[in-house]
């Protein structure tokens, strides 16, 4: 879920470099992202299939639920090029054994990973 779609869509186009596939009246976009898709929508609450349920945006970008992570074949070069695009990362890439990983949040505060695996 995202709080405003204007402010979102760039974030998700222009730094991730996600293409839009299609919009939705305002409140929700399709995306395609590395061979998937991203659905962006805005608040909403319950539904006949998801009773008693309500998307909320995180409170505090330091207390997360879930991180969405994407495998790179290069992390330090993937961590230059989305810095450049406008990304603020939490720290530059670190490396604990086989694996090379950073984070950075998006204009709602969900937490991105990107993560480089070497064997």
């Amino acid at each position: 879920m995202v709080s405003d779609l204007s402010k979102s869509k760039p974030f998700y186009t222009d730094v991730l470099g996600a293409s839009i596939f299609r919009e939705y009246g305002g409140d929700s976009i399709v995306l395609g992202f590395l061979g998937n898709w991203i659905l962006l929508v805005t608040k909403g609450g319950p539904t006949v299939d998801k009773t008693n349920t309500e998307f909320l945006l995180p409170i505090d970008k330091n207390k997360v639920s879930h991180a969405f992570t994407i495998r790179v074949k290069d992390c330090q070069n993937s961590y230059e090029l989305l810095k450049a695009r406008g990304a603020k990362f939490i720290t530059p890439p670190s490396t604990n054994g086989a694996e090379t990983r950073c984070f950075f949040h998006d204009p709602d505060r969900h937490l991105f990973e990107i993560s480089e695996y070497s064997s």
